[in-house]
């Protein structure tokens, strides 16, 4: 007995021999079944069956992760856009009550001026009237020189003298009145030059920690926005574009100015004047034109999805058989919507050799996508289109083995992998 039979023998119980009749008009023929026949064909159904479940699960569960990383990129893009638009109040607030701060500095410096002015011209009518009781006392002495000599040559004569003792008290009462109000002007001058002395360094401290909270929201600012470009700069790169060759080309198209121009200050050696807040508010300013730059840019690009349906990929970017595949496959069924994935111009639009029903679109930044094998064609030679526009439906036209769309991009005629720009999609939404 061959190995054959006794597996026939061994699975007899579970799987009977079946015989299938095929009877025509004038005979009657039939096919056996063998258990080892029937095994075979349930092993391959069940594997097929299980093939399918499981490509399914992946394909349920890898659109449902791009769902859920879209999402949670969009909610952090919006948490940093309000954290910026926070940092940015804030240090705008800041900046006022530093401004608020500077002025009460400059009053009270101002005031200080003043109150040194009073005590400088208290002093010296001080002086002055110090001068003048000098002068007086000298009179006084000189005059009660000459009524004592008087009185000594009257007494000698016999003749009384006048008494002027109670006219120098008089005067001298005076001169003493005056000099006590102007030491007491002086004594108010020098208290109120310390008070506004004092009130110069408070505020001087106070404008010294409102500048330093400003520069920390200032350096908090910076390192926000700088962050928020590096992500936009290797989107570029991931694509094989130049970052910089993109700023420029962007700037050369929107470089509309106008308003009063402001001369700058310069020094003595012949630099401009900045401080250091000023060096980072204008680096801030610099970065987020930068990174304006860049979305401007990310908005020209064909970096949206041209099926939006369920489809699976069946070839990528790279050599294919020994021949160079310039695109990727997406297959869904025949009518599939198939959509622009930027705004730009249709170039092309019609059968076209191996392609079948093509259509090509000519995007800005030097970037081409065709879109192969449709079944329609909903656009003609000359129309400008929309990113996420329909143009066309999905098909088997041109050598193709089943219905799917061949999506190619090109950077300046040379043809690029799609999956980066799909990719760096996911990196700006």
């Amino acid at each position: 007995m061959t190995v054959m039979d006794r597996l026939n023998a061994s699975l007899e119980k579970w799987l009977p021999e079946q015989r299938l009749f095929l009877r025509s008009d004038d005979t009657t023929r039939f096919v056996r079944l063998r258990p080892v026949t029937q095994m075979v064909g349930i092993s391959g159904i069940t594997l097929v069956f299980g093939w399918t479940l499981v490509a399914s699960s992946f394909l349920v569960i890898d659109a449902v992760s791009s769902g859920n990383t879209r999402d949670q990129i969009q909610r952090s893009q919006a948490a940093f856009e309000e954290r910026l638009s926070q940092l940015q109040a804030e240090r705008d607030a800041r900046a006022a009550e530093a401004l608020a701060a500077q002025a009460r500095f400059s009053a009270a410096l101002d005031k200080v001026s003043q109150m040194q002015t009073q005590l400088l011209a208290t002093e010296e009518s001080r002086r002055e009237m110090q001068t003048g009781l000098a002068a007086v006392q000298t009179t006084l002495r000189d005059a009660l020189a000459d009524r004592d000599t008087a009185e000594a040559s009257v007494e000698a004569a016999g003749t009384p003298a006048p008494d002027r003792t109670e006219e120098f008290s008089v005067a001298l009462d005076i001169l003493s009145g005056e000099l006590r109000q102007a030491a007491d002007q002086r004594h108010e001058a020098v208290e109120e030059a310390e008070a506004a002395r004092l009130t110069a360094q408070e505020l001087t401290v106070e404008r010294d920690q409102i500048l330093a909270r400003n520069d920390e929201i200032l350096t908090q600012l910076e390192s926000a926005v700088t962050i928020s470009v590096a992500p936009l700069d290797q989107v570029f790169r991931n694509v094989g574009m130049n970052p910089d060759d993109v700023l420029r080309t962007i700037r050369r198209g929107y470089s509309g100015q106008g308003g009063p121009l402001t001369p700058m200050s310069y020094s003595t050696r012949g630099n401009a004047a900045l401080s250091d807040t000023e060096d980072k508010a204008r680096q801030i300013i610099v970065t987020l034109d930068q990174m304006n730059t860049y979305r401007i840019a990310i908005e020209k690009l064909p970096l949206a999805m041209p099926v939006t349906a369920n489809f699976r990929y069946t070839s990528g970017f790279g050599r294919r058989w020994g021949r160079m595949h310039e695109g990727i496959d997406m297959a869904g069924p025949v009518g599939t919507p198939i959509y622009s994935t930027g705004d730009g111009v249709v170039t092309f639009a019609g059968r076209q050799g191996a392609y079948g029903n093509l259509i090509k679109i000519r995007h800005e930044l030097g970037t081409e996508t065709r879109y192969a094998h449709l079944n329609r064609i909903g656009v003609k030679v000359g129309d400008r289109v929309s990113q996420g526009e329909r143009i066309g439906d999905m098909g088997n036209t041109g050598r193709s083995t089943g219905p799917h769309l061949h999506y190619e991009v090109r950077m300046n005629g040379r043809a690029v992998d799609p999956m980066s720009f799909i990719k760096a999609a996911e990196n700006v939404q």
